[in-house]
């Protein structure tokens, strides 16, 4: 069963996601440099082909709703499952969206989606 506090993605703030992925194992923090996903600690990289995105959830923050967020949750090779957080609109990190929207369609889908999870798995 869904816990009904994550059943609306507008109503928490990324950080309350960033935990509960944390949680089912997506603890890398990823970030984007030539074109490539690396790791924070810089000691895998990934291209385009090799990472699927499995859920994404926009946010505006709750202060300024012009201060605009997605976060991206993560699966690439290797076994390696994390996030990255970019802005969207005039302020996104260009590096980071021309990185996702370079990812084969086939590899992004939401069905690791925090919110169609079961409490259970």
């Amino acid at each position: 069963m869904k816990d009904p506090k994550y059943s609306d993605p507008n109503a928490k703030h990324e950080l309350n996601f960033l935990e509960l992925y944390a949680k089912n194992g997506y603890t890398e923090n990823f970030r984007v440099e030539e074109n490539k996903l690396k790791t924070s600690n810089s000691e895998l990289e990934f291209t385009p082909e090799q990472v699927k995105v499995v859920a994404e959830h926009r946010y505006e923050g709750m202060s300024n709703p012009s201060d605009q967020s997605i976060l991206y949750v993560i699966e690439a090779d290797d076994n390696c499952k994390g996030t990255i957080i970019n802005s969207y609109g005039p302020t996104a990190d260009l590096e980071v969206h021309e990185f996702i929207e370079s990812i084969p369609h086939e590899n992004k889908s939401h069905y690791k989606s925090i919110l169609n999870l079961d409490d259970e798995g």
